[in-house]
């Protein structure tokens, strides 16, 4: 924690990055015969859960580089495993990627040794939260929103709103939503509480979740720890989650598409939506350590992960969008119209994960950085 916090305070007092940066790797050479990946849940998978869905086996077999992957569950737990060493790549989502940037745990991508690079969807190769003075510190990944999971049978239509896990009240069933509802373990779920009060709280002035000033940031944690008493657990373990919304009365919660496609797989009553507030939502990139043991099989599968194959399958698994728009034509898997059903045109309407840092555009350069939501939301989930 106290490796994450440094990195978080550098984060506050600027975004010192050199435009100097180069790419470490000029050319690739022999693969090292492994590569070590940390990963969200269900991002690498190699048919264990179902045989239907590996693209791991192929790459190994291909390119001698045998996968090595530790699941992290927050992009916290990511930014500590990375400052600790030890793995090649990083599956980061935008509110830790700039921070591995700035704690220079991560090393610049050279593109042209990346042939697939060329087929990223434009809306993605020079996105912010993975360039710093047009230098690429990664390979987009997947992206995809923060949705409000439910169990349809309490909800005989979706919800309309995140009221139903911010606010207390009586659910459609008639029981009160105390208990029943869930919220993410993560310092980022301070933007949909922000997101929330956007749009029921004008008057607060919030032009952007990840950019608060004092009395917006207050206004959150107050929507916080109102939450708090409604809460049955912060879930930052998708299939503790899952196992919550089968087992322990669990009826609503923010979630990832890859809950909602589990439980729907497993013909549980549950649905998804986007409420009228809009969603946060994550673009994940592959970063590479900056000291990586295996560059070469980290490159090869850096290639190997833009492929259409691979893209589709991933966002078939998962729920999510492929950074390739060639996947969501011909790809088994994900089905002609899976890109259009998980969102492909919503792009515009998420609010995508970011750092907080103190000088922001909205607010004048006087919001609340990083490290106070770190400290602040222990704090709520503590009751305080």
């Amino acid at each position: 924690m106290n490796s994450f916090l440094k990195t978080c305070t550098a984060l506050t007092v600027a975004l010192t990055f050199s435009g100097q940066a180069v790419a470490q790797v000029k050319e690739l050479g022999k693969g090292e015969g492994e590569v070590s990946i940390v990963a969200w849940p269900g991002y690498i998978e190699r048919g264990e859960t179902d045989k239907g869905y590996d693209w791991v086996s192929s790459f190994e077999k291909e390119s001698g580089c045998k996968v090595n992957v530790k699941t992290a569950n927050t992009s916290d737990e990511m930014v500590s495993l990375m400052n600790e060493g030890g793995f090649d790549l990083v599956t980061a989502s935008g509110d830790a990627s700039l921070r591995l940037v700035a704690g220079k745990r991560v090393q610049p991508i050279n593109t042209d040794l990346i042939p697939s690079w060329k087929s990223v969807d434009d809306r993605l190769k020079d996105a912010p939260w993975f360039t710093v003075d047009k230098v690429h510190y990664g390979v987009p990944y997947q992206w995809g929103p923060n949705v409000l999971m439910y169990n349809t049978d309490v909800f005989k239509e979706a919800p309309k709103s995140w009221n139903i896990v911010f606010e207390e009240m009586n659910l459609p069933d008639g029981k009160s939503n105390k208990g029943r509802v869930q919220a993410y373990d993560g310092p980022i779920h301070i933007a949909d509480a922000a997101n929330y009060l956007m749009f029921h709280k004008p008057e607060l002035g919030i032009k952007d979740p990840y950019e608060l000033n004092e009395d917006q940031y207050k206004a959150a944690l107050e929507l916080l720890r109102v939450q708090r008493t409604l809460v049955g657990r912060y879930w930052h373990d998708a299939a503790i989650q899952v196992d919550d919304f089968q087992n322990e009365g669990v009826v609503a919660s923010g979630s990832w598409p890859y809950q909602v496609n589990t439980l729907v797989a497993a013909k549980k009553p549950v649905a998804s939506t986007v409420p009228e507030e809009g969603v946060t939502g994550w673009a994940d990139t592959t970063m590479m350590e900056a000291d990586a043991a295996h560059p070469n099989c980290a490159y090869m599968w850096l290639e190997h992960s833009l492929s259409p194959k691979v893209q589709g399958d991933v966002s078939a698994w998962f729920g999510s969008l492929p950074v390739v728009p060639a996947a969501c034509k011909g790809n088994e898997l994900l089905g002609e119209e899976g890109c259009k059903t998980n969102g492909y045109d919503n792009f515009d309407k998420i609010k995508f994960w970011k750092t907080p840092v103190s000088k922001c555009a909205t607010q004048n350069d006087q919001c609340v950085p990083y490290y106070r939501w770190v400290s602040d939301y222990i704090g709520v989930i503590g009751g305080r």
